[in-house]
């Protein structure tokens, strides 16, 4: 890839002291985090993007959190012109994500040239990565006309839906039909795999690259998780709906539910859903989107039951679910983009080391100076020849 030129401003790794003025311009979820849209049907790593979070918290932290976050920002003369927030994608680093690209209005050189440089530099500076993909508001055109400026192709699009409290009451009411639903655990990362793989298109599949370790959490991961759910007033459930035939998992569903908060009782309680469904099995999705409303409704107190909202996406390859969810009367909500690209990183060439040493020529006496000439074969095959007795 081709060096992008540096004009006056110098790129360098967030620290503490940026923090004042960046959260000045960052938006308060994303200090948070909480991925609404189904980049990747279940992808049970990414429940709270512990990446994103960390990338926010000042460097000797993240390295303890976790040593692949990156975080920049544009400086130019001593003040800062934009920030970019990057994160692993996967658990192997094959492919990674733009979380956020912020050009502050004071920039000295444009809008885009300042995120470009920021791009490029994650680009070039992430050498373990092959992929890179991010999700943004179909509505942000400067944005999305920033990302394809730099090589960025859209793959798909995602639609953010809300049902209501009193849809959810109505659909709790039904008695869900899943006589195998299970809770999940690490040992089953192989079904949650394969049933990520079969709801994904090959297209998205490749650029994803998940493989079994991505579904599932280590201990310390689980650590984590645990004291942000607990800080964040939140509780998270999820299960899956298991096909003895098939011996595989055909449904899976993962519920972020959110607590109210001491000072405010009365607020509105916006839960989180990411749902993945096996294509052959699409009439999961009433008796799932029925077991989630009844956790919901038996999980919120019963004074705020009535302004509890469930939020989930879809995307254009499922049109199943968007039919279904047009048909319980949810709400869209937003639309995003989801943009992709490959990069390829030059090897410098370098020569063997035994091609220094010459060896040919070292050699060149050991071979013979002429041709060898064959001679004659002495053993001829046996003739056989017939005795007449």
């Amino acid at each position: 890839m081709q060096s992008f030129p540096v004009l006056g401003n110098t790129i360098r790794p967030l620290q503490h002291r940026d923090l004042e003025i960046i959260q000045r311009f960052a938006a308060p979820h994303d200090l948070e985090q909480i991925a609404v849209s189904d980049l990747s049907g279940c992808r049970s790593r990414q429940k709270i993007s512990l990446h994103q979070l960390a990338s926010w918290l000042p460097a000797p932290v993240q390295t303890l959190l976790n040593p692949y976050v990156r975080s920049y920002v544009s400086e130019y003369n001593g003040t800062i012109q934009g920030f970019i927030r990057v994160s692993p994608f996967n658990n192997n680093s094959s492919t990674w994500q733009i979380d956020r690209v912020v050009v502050l209005p004071e920039a000295q050189n444009g809008q885009h040239h300042v995120g470009t440089q920021l791009i490029r530099y994650c680009l070039e500076s992430c050498l373990e990565a092959r992929t890179w993909v991010l999700q943004v508001d179909i509505n942000q055109k400067d944005t999305i006309a920033l990302y394809r400026q730099n090589g960025f192709q859209p793959l798909a699009q995602f639609t953010d839906w809300e049902i209501a409290a009193e849809s959810l009451r109505e659909l709790a009411q039904h008695s869900p039909d899943l006589p195998n639903l299970m809770p999940v655990s690490n040992a089953d990362a192989s079904l949650l795999y394969q049933l990520d793989t079969a709801a994904m298109p090959p297209q998205i599949r490749q650029v994803y690259d998940l493989n079994v370790d991505d579904f599932r959490a280590k201990t310390l991961d689980k650590l984590i998780n645990h004291g942000s759910l607990l800080i964040n007033q939140l509780q998270d459930i999820s299960g899956y709906v298991y096909e003895p035939q098939r011996k595989a998992a055909i449904g899976y569903f993962y519920l972020l539910l959110q607590r109210p908060t001491v000072n405010q009782p009365d607020e509105k309680l916006v839960h989180h859903c990411q749902l993945t469904v096996h294509p052959a099995y699409t009439w999961l999705y009433p008796e799932l989107t029925s077991q989630i409303a009844q956790i919901v409704i038996k999980q919120s107190p019963e004074n705020l039951s009535e302004n509890a909202t469930l939020q989930l996406s879809s995307a254009d390859y499922q049109p199943e679910r968007e039919d279904y969810l047009e048909r319980i009367q949810a709400q869209r909500q937003g639309h995003s983009l989801l943009m992709a690209r490959s990069v390829w990183h030059k090897i410098r060439e370098a020569k063997p080391v035994l091609d220094g040493l010459h060896l040919s020529k070292m050699l060149s006496g050991l071979q013979p100076t002429q041709k060898p000439i064959p001679g004659r074969i002495d053993n001829l095959p046996h003739q056989h020849t017939d005795e007449i007795i």
